[in-house]
């Protein structure tokens, strides 16, 4: 599948209704394992789960899990 790359510039967000995460939350549910912006790989803590999610800075969320 492939990825979008969000420009924010044009204030493109997440979709409405999509699942976001803060920074306390994605350390709650995931360990970051590498960081090359706006993306984080990541592994998810409930099943051990690789994949990426991408972020925004202004606020700082993260969003678009998507499995490895």
């Amino acid at each position: 599948m492939p990825l979008h790359i969000h420009d924010y510039s044009t204030g493109e967000q997440p979709a409405e209704g999509e699942q976001t995460w803060t920074t306390e939350e994605l350390q709650r549910d995931f360990n970051v394992t590498g960081f090359s912006a706006p993306y984080v790989t990541a592994v998810r803590r409930s099943d051990g789960v690789k994949g990426t999610l991408e972020f925004a800075h202004s606020p700082r969320i993260y969003f678009d899990w998507r499995e490895a």
